[in-house]
């Protein structure tokens, strides 16, 4: 497998040539290639001797704005901070040059896997099912496509309602390449019945229960060879909690009213939006089986956290309301309300939405404002209603009584909106910039600013 990287330096020559790391990256089997900062051009290296904000930003810009996978190639020792800094602002992994016997090997292992990755991140497979660029989905997105390529351990994906969490299990047993030739079974625990004893997980035999007149197959045996799928895993009742961590250490079961032993053999998946940690500490969740379905530990994000995603989530959405008509345009307006709207119930909310709006759209012109439903429609200020009313004026009349001149009038209630607007987005910042109509670096710059007077009005006043 041939793997094109680019390579970025800000090291020094007479510390690490870059000819010398060029020679070691070919002969582990990579070629390196310049770096276009304008477009994706996949994984890339970055040779440095310090750690710097230029640097830093640099490598957050890369991350962020094209989501691509970085490895930094240290060419002496960092300090520990330095390290979670570089991993903070973006970076995959950091080497350390000096401390390697074969950079080139090493080096070429992790590129070839993070670019098998990426491949098959860009395949419709994956694409048509699971869809974003953001750089959160984007890092979810390869912990599910690793997990599911390169280990059969059970995996916990976490999230709220509506993140994708059933999706990012389908998708797991289609890529495991050991699991998908067989069944992928989906249990969900909320419909479990304690006095049954687990008849949905263990199965029965006749005559086991009042109303058992056959005997069954539970979740156990029909996954055999499979992958099985608990979904709301923090569900499960404590008795069958025991229960299903037997399972996973011994591979066998009894069905209910059964001393027979059966083997099953199952990738388990597990999806829960509750926190295990905390119900765990609760004692509604046992420890021991925490730990054994966290070996992969998966967090999809909410949809507000992958704002960038959601105009593409959008037309994903309108093709699948109308595969076989012409694709529709999104008015500008529409796309300012899909992007300013909240979602409780997050990208399955996104898409109810969308279904409805389709279902009042006719025609092959631009999906517009009056697709929307009435009672999805935000609430707007009435034409002429003055938002500075008296409460506003008497404010300002105490301020100016109090000796406030202008600039810390407009300072105050500049503050105000910028607080007020955040608080109201739950502290996304990218939302509040929306609201106030500025950047989310405008609203950091300012709000440094009000920091820094602060502290030193503070520092005289000593």
């Amino acid at each position: 497998m041939t793997v094109h990287a680019w390579v970025h330096t800000f090291c020094p020559e007479k510390v690490l040539p870059k000819d010398a790391v060029v020679t070691c990256l070919k002969r582990g089997g990579i070629t390196p290639i310049k770096l276009d900062t304008n477009k994706q051009q996949g994984p890339g290296i970055v040779i440095l001797d310090q750690v710097n904000s230029d640097i830093r930003e640099f490598i957050r810009t890369l991350s962020l704005g094209k989501s691509q996978r970085i490895l930094i190639m240290a060419a002496n020792g960092l300090s520990d901070d330095h390290t979670w800094q570089l991993l903070e602002a973006g970076a995959s992994d950091v080497l350390s040059w000096p401390t390697l016997k074969n950079p080139g090997s090493v080096i070429a292992a992790r590129l070839k896997r993070w670019q098998e990755i990426d491949d098959l991140i860009r395949s419709p497979l994956v694409r048509n099912n699971l869809v974003g660029k953001s750089q959160t989905w984007m890092a979810a997105l390869r912990r599910i496509v690793e997990a599911a390529l390169f280990t059969d351990a059970p995996v916990l994906l976490m999230g709220e309602t509506g993140t994708g969490k059933e999706l990012a299990a389908r998708l797991i047993h289609s890529l495991d390449k050991q699991r998908n030739k067989h069944e992928l079974v989906i249990l969900d625990c909320t419909t479990i019945v304690p006095d049954l004893s687990g008849s949905e997980l263990f199965g029965h035999e006749r005559g086991a229960f009042t109303g058992a007149v056959s005997a069954r197959d539970g979740a156990f045996a029909l996954a055999d060879g499979g992958t099985l799928f608990l979904d709301e895993v923090g569900e499960l009742p404590p008795g069958l909690q025991v229960q299903l961590l037997r399972v996973l250490q011994e591979h066998t079961y009894k069905r209910v009213g059964s001393n027979t032993w059966r083997k099953s053999d199952f990738r388990l998946l597990c999806a829960t939006n509750r926190d295990l940690r905390v119900e765990e500490s609760k004692s509604r969740f046992r420890r021991d089986l925490y730990y054994r379905l966290a070996n992969w530990s998966i967090r999809l994000p909410p949809l507000r956290k992958r704002l960038d995603d959601i105009i593409p989530l959008v037309q994903h959405f309108v093709r699948q309301a109308n595969p076989d008509g012409e694709p529709h345009e999104l008015d500008d307006k529409v796309k300012a309300y899909f992007l300013t709207r909240k979602y409780p119930g997050n990208v399955r909310d996104l898409q109810n939405l969308v279904s409805r709006i389709m279902a009042s759209h006719v025609g092959p012109g631009p999906i517009t404002v009056g697709d929307i439903p009435v009672d999805e429609r935000p609430e707007v200020t009435p034409a002429g209603e003055n938002w500075c009313d008296n409460g506003t004026e008497q404010a300002i009349r105490r301020a100016i009584a109090a000796g406030q001149g202008l600039q810390d009038v407009r300072r105050s209630v500049e503050e105000t909106a910028i607080r007020v607007a955040i608080e109201d987005e739950d502290g996304d910042l990218h939302r509040a910039a929306s609201r106030l109509g500025v950047t989310v670096r405008t609203i950091q710059n300012r709000r440094a600013q009000y920091r820094k007077k602060d502290k030193a009005i503070v520092n005289n006043g000593r």
